[in-house]
């Protein structure tokens, strides 16, 4: 897959402003999952989670997309919601080159809404404002959007409206994605350079750390040292989470993926 047709991103947004919504949605609409395997909340795999309707911790989905004739990989790194999580928010920000930030139009802008904000501003991130719940009776579009141009400085006439429960407006926020998001850089015939921004335990697998590939080429019978620790190891397994975890042969610069 040429690089050019990579796009990272991130979903942020203050708790309950739909953001778990919107990436079920683009999972749907990729057919990333089917329709018979979907359920809300898909990313969102703790119990807790799901029971609280809080993303506490970072997942990464990878979403095949076609566009003007053109196929594209979206790798989604979806980052938790609460004001608890600030530095897991700004470790999966590390990985991406855009972010959706996604306000409830019932509720406009709010204090972890700011917080993503500037998180997302100091990584330099090209950023989607899009307005959730317009089909609410208490929506007011309008106000928000204002809100979100007075703070931002993006004309409200880019901000993209949407109802992620009813599906309207997801289109138009992945073609926002694939305009505005620009494609990762970094060199494949450079040594091998990622970043861990995220990582799990697994019974039969071990540790599956979440990377983002910067520079290089990473197969599977390469040896990987981990730069903070000097720890060095060989990968049981390397793959891509489709949304959940599917082996390939080796993950190559810009693109996101784990190894066990």
């Amino acid at each position: 897959m040429d690089r050019q047709n990579i796009r990272n991103f991130s979903i942020i947004a203050h708790v309950d402003h739909g953001k778990s919504t919107l990436a079920d949605r683009m999972l749907q609409l990729t057919h990333t999952v089917s329709d018979r395997d979907m359920q809300e909340q898909l990313l969102d795999s703790m119990d807790l989670e799901r029971e609280r309707g809080v993303t506490i911790k970072a997942s990464a989905v990878r979403m095949d997309y076609e566009y003007n004739d053109a196929k594209y990989i979206f790798n989604l790194i979806d980052t938790p919601g609460h004001v608890d999580f600030t530095y897991e928010v700004s470790r999966a920000l590390q990985a991406c080159e855009g972010a959706v930030l996604v306000v409830d139009a019932s509720q406009g802008i709010e204090a972890q809404t700011l917080s993503n904000v500037y998180l997302a501003l100091e990584q330099d991130l090209e950023l989607i404002p899009v307005i959730n719940k317009i089909d609410l009776p208490a929506a007011r579009p309008d106000d928000v959007a204002q809100e979100l141009e007075d703070l931002l400085g993006i004309s409200s006439d880019e901000m993209i409206r949407i109802s992620a429960k009813s599906g309207i407006g997801i289109e138009d926020v992945l073609q926002a994605v694939i305009e505005r998001v620009p494609a990762p850089t970094g060199e494949i015939d450079k040594p091998l350079r990622s970043l861990v921004f995220d990582s799990h335990y697994d019974v039969y697998k071990g540790v599956v750390a979440y990377v983002r590939v910067v520079d290089g080429e990473l197969e599977e019978n390469d040896m990987v040292k981990l730069f903070a620790t000097g720890a060095k190891f060989d990968p049981v397994e390397i793959g891509v989470f489709n949304p959940s975890m599917k082996r390939v042969k080796k993950i190559s610069a810009g693109e996101v993926g784990y190894i066990a």
